[in-house]
């Protein structure tokens, strides 16, 4: 409170400032209590949360978790420092109190400078409003944090997502596969429509120009060059095609040789188990027989 000119406050002025202080005091020992409170209230989800993973095992969401709790962490460690911060200045707040109470009691002829009491006032304010920004901050990053950890999917969605993952995978296979065969059905009567426009072309060029191709003797030459350049193409195209047939012909071959193994080890297998089957059985009538003669034996210690 101000006085006009260079007057001074009265006694009654700094009691009311005290009190002002004090209340600051109070509004932020609640604040921080509130805060601590929350930070309670998050460990103990955060432990329940825990709890929840390591009993279902759920390990992508502990994978997300792991940045989110380091997060917290760091929350933790900031507001900590925020506290110490905030324990200080009510200590210096605190200390300027008890020295105002002590001029106060001591009166300086019941009057206090005004400019003194305007520095601590604006000092307060300052503080306060200072921690109430940080409080607000912490917060919002505890509710954004919060948010994190409820945007993890838990285990039946992680298990419905796999399954349609699955599912689409299995189509697209389906889809794969179906393209090769449409591809290859494809090239194989693109090389026919060209075979067969080549020879319409051959037989078509050979009927119209026969007669006077085969009159002459550079004719004829002409046309045996022609002849022997078709041979060659069809020969390049045979042999692609039986390279490609010798490929299948190896890769079924393989296969072929995969089904005799396995089917020789499927026999193996079955005699196997026939042998232990039969093992087995012997194994109980042995059983059998020892506990017959067991029983026999002590009845005849009885009699």
């Amino acid at each position: 409170v101000r006085t006009s000119g260079k007057e001074k406050c009265s006694s009654g002025q700094p009691g009311e400032m005290v009190t002002n202080l004090k209340a600051s005091i109070r509004g932020l020992s609640a604040k921080v209590n509130e805060q601590n409170q929350r930070k309670c209230d998050v460990k103990d989800k955060l432990q329940q949360l825990r709890e929840r993973i390591s009993a279902e095992g759920v390990d992508v969401s502990v994978q997300e978790l792991i940045p989110l709790l380091k997060s917290l962490k760091e929350l933790e460690k900031q507001e900590s420092e925020v506290r110490s911060y905030c324990n200080a200045k009510r200590s210096a707040l605190e200390g300027a109190v008890f020295d105002l109470e002590e001029r106060v009691a001591k009166g300086y002829d019941g009057e206090i400078p005004e400019e003194d009491l305007d520095v601590l006032l604006v000092e307060s304010l300052d503080h306060l409003t200072s921690a109430k920004k940080e409080l607000a901050a912490k917060l919002r990053e505890i509710v954004s944090l919060k948010r994190q950890i409820d945007d993890v999917p838990c285990q039946s969605e992680l298990l419905q997502y796999e399954r349609r993952f699955s599912e689409l995978n299995v189509c697209i296979q389906e889809k794969l596969q179906q393209t090769r065969k449409l591809y290859g059905t494809y090239n194989a009567l693109l090389e026919i429509k060209d075979l067969m426009l080549k020879e319409t072309s051959l037989l078509n060029s050979i009927g119209s120009q026969f007669q006077d191709v085969i009159g002459t003797s550079a004719g004829r030459v002409k046309l045996i060059d022609s002849m022997e350049g078709v041979m060659k193409g069809i020969q390049q195209k045979l042999g692609k095609v039986q390279l490609g047939l010798q490929e299948e012909q190896k890769l079924c071959d393989t296969s072929k040789e995969k089904y005799t193994a396995a089917a020789a080890e499927q026999r193996k297998c079955f005699t196997v188990l026939r042998a232990f089957q039969d093992e087995c059985t012997k194994s109980d009538k042995l059983r059998s027989q020892i506990s017959a003669v067991n029983t026999s034996d002590s009845k005849e210690v009885i009699e």
